[in-house]
């Protein structure tokens, strides 16, 4: 084996001698993070992403125009881990660029956010069960106003049309009010039965006029 001198000679080493190289040491940071990073598995990256909406937190692109990284809001080479509170879905530029710097302000606390998309999805489902109530209830209230009608002409029902305008003014004036005002119209003598359902109309129109709407 020939060795290189620094004055530009060589020499040749003995095989008796030859010098085994030790390793290079590591530093303690270094050591530490070598040893502590754990992989972030695919279910946990599923579920960050799904939590913030498929969303970069930094920037706020999106897939298909990026691809979604997951990102340590505390860097793990600072002591940070794979917990959810400190995993965050970022774009590959957002990521890159922030490196191992930790953050000292993110876009919304994780939990602060998380928080508001349950209490956002519990106001969602709360007004979508009161919506789904006043539909039916409505619509029940719309056939005791064709009952009326069916009773002043021989059993014909109101077409889906009429019904539509029997359901906004139940909307807007109440269930009793428009089953008195279809009476007052299927009775009234000096209206001929196929334009009853348009004087019961009138009728409607006017109180909501005059401001009778509840």
């Amino acid at each position: 084996m020939i060795f290189y001198a620094s004055n530009g000679g060589t020499r040749t080493a003995s095989p008796r001698r030859a010098v085994a190289l030790a390793p290079i040491p590591m530093r303690g940071n270094a050591r530490n993070f070598m040893s502590t990073r754990k992989t972030v598995s695919k279910t946990l990256r599923f579920e960050i992403f799904k939590r913030d909406s498929f969303t970069c937190q930094y920037c706020g692109a999106h897939p298909p125009a990026i691809v979604l990284e997951i990102d340590h809001i505390i860097p793990v080479a600072c002591g940070g881990g794979n917990q959810m509170d400190n995993l965050i879905s970022a774009c590959l530029n957002c990521n890159r660029g922030k490196s191992a710097r930790s953050l000292n302000s993110i876009p919304q606390s994780l939990q602060a956010k998380a928080k508001a998309i349950k209490e956002r999805e519990a106001q969602i489902k709360g007004y979508s069960n009161i919506m789904e109530a006043k539909r039916i209830r409505i619509e029940s209230e719309a056939k005791l106003v064709e009952e009326v009608f069916s009773r002043f002409h021989d059993g014909y029902e109101l077409t889906e049309y009429s019904l539509a305008s029997v359901r906004r003014f139940i909307e807007r004036l109440g269930a009793p009010v428009v089953i008195d005002a279809m009476e007052t119209a299927c009775t009234a003598s000096w209206v001929r039965s196929n334009n009853d359902f348009k004087y019961f109309c009138g009728i409607c129109w006017h109180l909501i006029r005059d401001g009778q709407e509840i």
